[in-house]
């Protein structure tokens, strides 16, 4: 009989006696294996154990070979014990494949967990009853289950399996849990460091200690796998400043006396400092050895960088890709010199063939046209691959609003020079029911509702109704927008209005009609023309108004036509990062009704990428607007600065000409200056802070825009997040120029989807 022991893989022989002879002539008669049979097998068919035996009868009976077959058999993994037996059987031997099999879990149970439920745990065990007993299995659903509780903070948690017998086939496992109390990460310890400072350090890990918004990041808990990847971070930051011998032990981790707060010590070798001595070139033919060298940041006699090195290749990488070779490749060849602490750089370049777009392939877009994904697309099939021109359909394409996430995936055949373009989308509800609200000391609390569907159909039709309710204010606007007629760059779009408010010295109310068409002339510039029509009506004038307002009392009826030209470079058009917009609008009232006036104003805000993932904003705007035919400008066509898209901490109207009365009537000409800094609070969620400061006024008949003195100026700070359900935004603007008898600050907030 053959033996096979799991554990220690020992192959032992018991062979009948009737057999030692003829074995011992084996060499002049070989024993042939007449007859192979398995037994003892209950769950698993004979023809699966079978397929794992190599030894097929009629062969010449081999030790060797049998000992394979059983090792293939206990492969599967279904078995305890596999034993071999051997009978004469018709001048040969007969092998019987003896199994027992392991026994089947019939229940998985948890005992003993508080903190973390049930369901949540079992959703992290991939051991399910119906199993066979599978104990590195068992050991791995340990794991699994201490590196959750170690994710919440339970570093001291211990998972103890226990299996239970029922019966020879059956078997039972229960995870005995002892959570322990639930450790924070106190402090950071970072020793030996010397030519980088610990804050840069700790910059760059992901492990942090506790702070105020730990319960939304995760942070202040000791993550093994995070702290491992900490490590090769801490590492990079070194060799992004040429120490490329630097090591790093691994961390030392002591805890409070009562177990509840961790320290973490991390020990730094940092080494020598290495610097580029010389940099050289070789493959390169599309690029010249001068065009190389103006792309590339890495500069002979600096410091080494890794970082550097990496963008540079993907600097040099794009330009050659914009050229049609995507397919390059680019390897940095490096020599160093440990005596002079130098470094010897070679880029070696293989510029391959210029390289087409194959198929472009879209998937996941369950609700959204095929069409409204294509139109965006920057490349088309047949096009040479451009790197720079993707990026832009990326970013088109994620600026529809339509998806949670979009992933553009090039994918090469380098025999046929092609690039084929699979773009995977996930969809995000386009419908959306947003609120908002504000405060003023004229209108008191405002609030807004609005129900849209941005995405009508999946065709990129946008269909809107927007309210806005206050003690002092009603506005209503149904509005629709086409972005594609006829699936050409031009868009058409439609709205109706009614609004009504309520002054201190009169009240408005008006309806209107608008109609709108637009074109796209470049990858950053459009144009559109929109005609307006507007019955308005200025009524219950008090006794003590000012002549400006008694002359507008009555309904009059304005026809007039607008043009807008705009260029937009923004990377994100709801949290962009860099890129600008400019814009200039031009309104001419005067085809027909009662009303004849001008009114143009220009926009120009410019978003720039700083470090540490923070953006600054520089914004402007001047409005200028007069009345024609001697007639005067609608008060409802002045300008009203202050609020939350004009100067911040003041209200409507509170940074513009008002009459003697103390009315705000508006102004003629504006001029207004947002500065922000906008820096990440949790960068996961999108979760930011701003920081502004602006000014701004709007200039009465009479008033110079050169009076710089008259801006009224405001500082303040904010919050922004781009939710699940929307941006929203919460800022606080305080006055730094209060004048007698008005609020010291003000606070807005908004919430809900922007369009």
């Amino acid at each position: 009989m053959l033996y096979y022991a799991e554990m220690k893989h020992v192959i032992i022989f018991f062979i009948p006696l009737f057999l030692y002879s003829s074995i011992a002539m084996a060499q002049k008669d070989a024993i042939k294996v007449k007859m192979i049979d398995v037994q003892g097998n209950r769950k698993i068919e004979k023809a699966t154990i079978k397929s794992k035996i190599k030894t097929k009868v009629g062969d010449t009976f081999s030790v060797e070979r049998i000992a394979d077959d059983v090792k293939a058999i206990y492969e599967i993994g279904y078995f305890d014990d596999i034993t071999v037996e051997t009978e004469g059987f018709e001048g040969g031997i007969k092998l019987i494949f003896k199994v027992i099999e392991k026994p089947t879990i019939t229940s998985v149970r948890l005992e003993g967990n508080k903190k973390i439920d049930t369901e949540t745990l079992v959703g992290k065990i991939t051991i399910k009853p119906g199993e066979v007993l599978n104990q590195s299995l068992i050991a791995n659903n340990t794991d699994r289950i201490a590196a959750l509780y170690q994710e919440e903070g339970y570093y001291h948690a211990k998972i103890t399996p226990v299996v239970k017998s029922i019966s020879r086939e059956e078997v039972t496992l229960t995870y005995l849990i002892e959570e322990g109390p639930k450790v924070k990460i106190k402090d950071i310890i970072i020793e030996g460091n010397k030519a980088i400072k610990e804050k840069e350090i700790k910059k760059a890990m992901k492990t942090r200690k506790r702070w105020l918004f730990s319960w939304i990041d995760s942070s202040g808990i000791y993550k093994k796998d995070e702290m491992a990847a900490d490590i090769e971070r801490i590492k990079s930051v070194y060799y992004n400043k040429g120490y490329i011998q630097v090591a790093v032990e691994e961390p030392r981790i002591t805890l409070s006396k009562d177990g509840r707060e961790m320290y973490i010590t991390i020990k730094i070798d940092e080494g020598e400092q290495f610097r580029v001595k010389e940099i050289k070139m070789q493959g390169n033919k599309v690029l010249t050895t001068q065009e190389i060298r103006k792309l590339i940041k890495i500069k002979e006699g600096k410091p080494f960088s890794r970082e550097t090195m990496q963008g540079d290749i993907s600097s040099l990488t794009d330009a050659y890709s914009e050229k049609g070779h995507a397919l390059v490749d680019i390897t940095p060849l490096i020599t160093t010199d440990k005596e002079t602490k130098t470094m010897n750089i070679t880029l070696d370049i293989k510029e391959g063939s210029p390289v087409k777009v194959g198929r472009i392939t879209i998937s996941g877009n369950t609700t959204t046209r095929d069409k409204v994904i294509r139109r965006e697309m920057r490349l088309d099939e047949g096009d040479l691959f451009n790197t720079k021109l993707m990026r832009r359909s990326y970013d088109r394409i994620n600026n529809l609003n339509y998806f949670e996430s979009v992933d553009m995936i090039p994918e090469a055949k380098p025999a046929e020079d092609v690039m084929d373009i699979h773009i995977n989308v996930k969809e995000r509800p386009t419908g959306s029911v947003s609120v908002g609200g504000g405060y003023s000391n004229i209108d008191r609390f405002i609030a807004t509702a609005e129900v849209a569907q941005a995405n009508v159909e999946g065709t990129g039709q946008k269909l809107r109704f927007r309210g806005e309710f206050g003690k002092r204010r009603k506005n209503y606007v149904l509005s629709f927008r086409e972005p594609w007629l006829m699936d050409k760059p031009i868009s058409a779009g439609t709205s109706l209005y009614k609004q009504e408010r309520q002054f201190i010295d009169y009240k408005r109310k008006a309806s209107g009609l608008e109609l709108s068409l637009g074109k796209s002339f470049t990858e950053y510039v459009s144009s559109s023309i929109t005609y307006n029509y507007e019955k308005a009506e200025i009524f219950d004038i008090a006794a003590g108004a000012s002549s400006t307002i008694r002359e507008q009392e009555g309904k009059k009826t304005t026809s007039s036509i607008g043009w807008d030209l705009v260029r937009d470079s923004r990377d994100n058009y709801i949290d962009p990062t860099r890129g600008s917009r400019n814009s200039i609008y031009i309104m001419y009232a005067g085809l027909g009704g009662d009303n004849y006036f001008y009114k143009t104003i220009g926009e120009t805000g410019w978003y720039f990428p700083l470090p540490l993932d923070t953006t600054f904003l520089a914004r402007g705007i001047v409005g200028y607007a007069d009345g024609l035919r001697n007639k005067k400008l609608p008060l409802y066509e002045r300008f009203y600065v202050g609020g939350l898209g004009t100067v911040r901490g003041f209200g409507w109207g509170e940074a513009s000409a008002k009459d003697a009365a103390g009315e705000k009537i508006g102004g003629v000409k504006e001029l207004i200056f947002n500065f922000e800094y906008i820096f990440p609070i949790v960068k996961a969620i999108k979760f930011k802070g701003v920081i502004f400061h602006d000014q701004g006024y709007g200039f009465g008949e009479g008033e110079s825009m050169t009076k710089l003195s008259k801006l009224r100026r405001s500082a303040g700070a904010g919050i922004r997040w781009i939710s699940p359900i929307g941006p929203i935004r919460l800022e606080w603007g305080r006055k730094l120029d209060r004048k007698a008898g008005e609020s010291g600050s003000k606070i807005e907030f908004s919430f809900g989807t922007f369009f």
